[in-house]
Formats: structure tokens, sequence, C-alpha cells
């Protein structure tokens, strides 16, 4: 079987399963943040008058709606944390940073785990060997109330990324090339089990921007299999029993299809407006003038990402009147990049700092496109109306890139800057 096959067996208490089996699996975690949570599954939940399965199961993030002082969001917040009190749940991260990111970063996940989250970019857990799967609030009060979900077992798109990735080069591009060649419905309720040379060689940060973004593959999750560098990182984050040998593929397993990535060639990619799978390389969009960069979301703002996005501008200044944005996805991200230097060579250049959660990617904060604005983005989507009004336009590409054009004023190859 594939990894994630075995994962699937074992929630479902089987010896095996083959794609296309019917089964029900018993749910380790259950993740939910301010916007799917709560006001939506947990109001569901009330109605149905029963309890939530397992608290100690259950892990509320908020991120949506945070840092907003708009009435709205303000009362999401303050039913957030009053439902969460009512349940008597143990596990409420408030206002730590984006779900995907703070979820692993608090130890919990691990490889083998089968877990849900309320958000499609859920799947950014298969980076760290688990079976993560993202599911909409009906679905969710489901898991709440029963702790178990039926899943179709999905067949598997196997990519391999060999050789080693250039310098200017990153996951993102991998995950745009896919989106460029497949399309976002390319691997259409398939997993998308990443491996190769170049992936190996990713830091964790970086698999998790691959397994993130397997969702605009139309995936039904993304996966990595786990290894010693996937364990040093949940050591680090204080998880505990981590099992990377168990927790692998059969090297014979059928799988559907596979596809092969030459990192050594790659250059990096741009998704033009308003959709990632319109990607090709950057020169295709060398010179399209933008009015704003924003490093930020749980696709690209990780602590990789910013140290990237530092190198690209370290002793440069941002282009005269470029709206210059960068969230970090998470308070220990944050942290970890003031205490480097990443942040002071990102303010450096003209960076404005702002607070973690979702903001820009969907369309709030300081970082929201006005009328007609241009911008580029390390945020996983560009559909019409996501990041700001319908009239503005979305670019999409790595840290590297969003830096690059940041410094520039336009789009331009990231490596001339290295």
């Amino acid at each position: 079987m594939t990894l994630s096959e075995k994962i699937i067996a074992r929630a479902a208490g089987l010896s095996s399963v083959t794609p296309g089996d019917i089964v029900t699996c018993a749910v380790d975690l259950a993740m939910m943040h301010d916007s799917s949570g709560p006001r939506r599954a947990g109001r569901m939940l009330d109605e149905l008058g029963v309890p939530v399965w397992d608290t100690d199961k259950v892990v509320v993030i908020t991120d949506h709606y945070t840092n907003d002082p708009d009435p709205g969001s303000v009362e999401i917040q303050r039913f957030t944390h009053q439902w969460v009190k009512e349940k008597n749940l143990p596990h409420f991260l408030a206002e730590q940073g984006i779900c995907h990111v703070v979820l692993p970063e608090n130890g919990f996940l691990k490889p083998g785990m089968f877990c849900v989250g309320g958000d499609s970019h859920s799947t950014t857990g298969g980076a760290f060997g688990a079976f993560m799967v993202g599911i909409g609030a009906t679905e969710l009060t489901g898991v709440l109330a029963t702790g178990e979900i039926w899943v179709r077992v999905p067949e598997t798109l196997r990519i391999e990324v060999t050789g080693k990735l250039p310098a200017g080069v990153a996951a993102k591009d991998v995950i745009l090339k896919l989106c460029g060649d497949i399309g976002i419905m390319g691997a259409n309720y398939m997993v998308v089990e990443y491996g190769g040379a170049a992936v190996r060689a990713m830091p964790v940060d970086e698999r998790m921007t691959l397994t993130n973004m397997a969702a605009e593959l139309g995936a039904k999750t993304g996966i990595v299999a786990p290894d010693e560098a996937t364990a040093e990182w949940l050591v680090a984050a204080g998880a505990k029993d981590i099992d990377t040998d168990t927790w692998q593929g059969d090297a014979d397993a059928p799988v559907a299809r596979t596809i092969t990535i030459d990192g050594a060639t790659l250059s990096p990619q741009v998704a033009a407006p308003s959709n990632p799978e319109n990607a090709a390389d950057v020169a295709e969009h060398a010179g399209t003038p933008v009015a704003q960069a924003y490093i930020g979301a749980c696709t690209g703002a990780k602590l990789a990402d910013l140290r990237m996005a530092a190198d690209v501008v370290r002793g440069r200044t941002a282009h005269a009147g470029m709206r210059f944005f960068v969230a970090p996805a998470s308070n220990r991200i944050r942290d970890a990049a003031i205490a480097d230097g990443t942040l002071k060579t990102l303010e450096d250049a003209g960076a404005v700092i702002l607070a973690t959660g979702c903001g820009g990617c969907i369309g709030q904060g300081d970082a929201r496109l006005g009328e007609n604005m241009t911008g580029i983005s390390s945020t996983n989507r560009n559909f019409v109306g996501r990041a700001g009004p319908a009239s503005s336009k979305l670019y999409l590409g790595s840290p590297c890139s969003v830096a690059a054009a940041a410094i520039a004023g336009e789009i331009t190859d990231p490596r001339e800057f290295l």
C-alpha cells in the first residue's frame, strides 16, 4: 500500500484498503478555526444537542478574523471564545498565527495520524507524514459529534522532483509548475504524494508549501513520507512518540500516475490572474508593473520563506511607491525572524510588518488590494475578488519572486538579485 492507504487502513481498523473502497475512519484530531468552527460547525452541533465526542482531540485556532476592529470580526472572536469555554476545550490557540502553521508548531501532528480540518488548506498537515483533509462545516459537525468520517480511498498521484533546486527556486515554484501543467483539477480526489531527491532535501517548511497547495490541484490531500528532518522538526515542537519507520509507503505500491519534474532545470514560476493554473516561467511575465508585494499566508510566510525574501532584498530598497507588506505566518515565526535579523532586513528594505493571521490572503486588513490595483503575493490563490475588489489583479509567486518584484516595481526573475 501507499503511505496514505496505510494510514486510512489503520484508521478504519482494517488490514488493507484499495482505491475506491468506502470506509469509516476514526479521527485522531479535528482542527477548526474562527471562520469554520464555533460559529458554523459549533452551532450545528448545539442544534443536535450532543457533546463534543472527545475534547482532547479537538484544536480550535483563531486566525481569519483576528486583529480586525470590524464589529463583525469582534463578534466572531467573542463567540469563539465563549463557545470554547462552554465546551471546556483544552486546546484553544487564540491569535497565535495561521492554523495550518500553528497546529504543527504546537506538536499536535505526527506521522500516521488521520486528521481533518475545517479549511481547504488543512492538506498542509501531510508534510508531517499525516493524512489530513479539509472538510466543510457540515462534515466537521459530524466529526465533532461522532469522532468518525467516511472516506472513499483515493488514488495516488506521485510527484518525483529530481536533482537539486537552484538558488532562487523554491517549493512554491514546483507547485505552481504543477498547477500550470495539470490544472487546478488535475489531481481531482487524488492524494498527491511528493518525493524525489529535491523534496528530500527540502526543509519541512518547504514541504508544507507543497502539501498546502495540493488543494490547488483539486487533490484530496498532499503527503510527504516522514524522515529524520520531519522527526527533528516535530521534536522541537514538543511532539512525542514519533514513528517515521512504520509510516512509509511500499516501493511496489501501485499509483495512478507518476509525474517527474527536473528540479535542477526548473525556473521561477509566476501565476497570472486569476487562477493558479495560469502559471508560467517568470520570463513570460517579466516587466509587468505591480503596485503591491505581499509576503504572507500559510503558504508563503514561514521562517524559510521570510529568509528567502530577506536574501533577495538585503542591501536594497523597495521601489518608490511600492506597497510592500510582510505578515509572518505565526507569532513564533515572527519572533524567530526578529531574533535572527531576518525581519530587520525586510524592514530596512521598506517592508511594513503586519500582524499574523490570514489578512491579505483573504482580502482583509492593510494588505487588501485596492480598486484596479495589481499585486503579487506568496499566497495560494488569486481568484477574482479574493484579495481585494473584483477590479484588482493578483499574480502569485514564491517569496523570492515577490521580494524581487518589491525591489524592481515589476515582476522580475529573483535570481538576478542573488
